[in-house]
Order: structure tokens, then C-alpha cells, then sequence
């Protein structure tokens, strides 16, 4: 079974044949990364201030729009979904300390 993320990423790169008259992803991804990197910004932001105001079914479509956002950003800079699934996988079974401290300094 293929997961709503795995499907979500699909329709998002499916986007790409689309026009951005008639695709918002389009228009997004046209605007290039850094107005994609913008909308994600102002996502979390709203997802924040759900959370603080603890309005759970806000704070549910805020996450929805984050997720779809954060996808839309990994589309138009060319990473996939594949990949950050490969590093959340090879963090499995480690402490967030234990992750932290083994990450390379860039």
C-alpha cells in the first residue's frame, strides 16, 4: 500500500507537466525555491500559533498544509521524499542525542 506521502509527492511532480494558470504547486515551483522556502516559513508559523492556541482541528489543517509545503520545497530544489524517508529510516532506534551528536559539521 502506498502511503499519502508517497502519493502526495507523486501528484506533486506530476505538477510539474501542468500549468501554473491551473496548478498552484506550478506556480509555486515557477516561483523557484526561495518563494517555496517562504511559503513553508510562513506554514510553520501558522502551525505554531495553532499549537499555542491549542485549536487542535486548526492546528491538524496547519500541519496538512506544512507537510504538502515542505513536499512542494523538496520538489523545485530536486531532493525526493525517497531520500529524507532514507535519513528518518537510518535514525530509527537512536536517541535524538545519540542522532545529533553523530550528524557531520558542515
Amino acid at each position: 500500500m502506498t502511503s499519502t506521502l508517497t502519493q502526495l509527492t507523486a501528484i506533486i511532480k506530476e505538477r510539474q507537466n501542468a500549468t501554473a494558470e491551473k496548478s498552484y504547486t506550478k506556480s509555486l515551483i515557477e516561483a523557484g525555491p526561495l518563494k517555496c522556502a517562504k511559503k513553508l516559513g510562513e506554514e510553520a508559523v501558522e502551525t505554531v500559533i495553532a499549537a499555542v492556541a491549542e485549536d487542535e482541528d486548526a492546528l491538524k489543517n496547519e500541519a496538512a498544509d506544512l507537510i504538502y509545503h515542505l513536499l512542494v520545497l523538496l520538489e523545485a530544489k530536486g531532493i525526493s521524499f525517497a531520500e529524507v524517508e532514507a535519513i528518518l529510516a537510518s535514525r530509527m532506534g537512536l536517541s535524538g542525542h545519540e542522532e545529533k551528536a553523530g550528524r557531520s559539521k558542515n
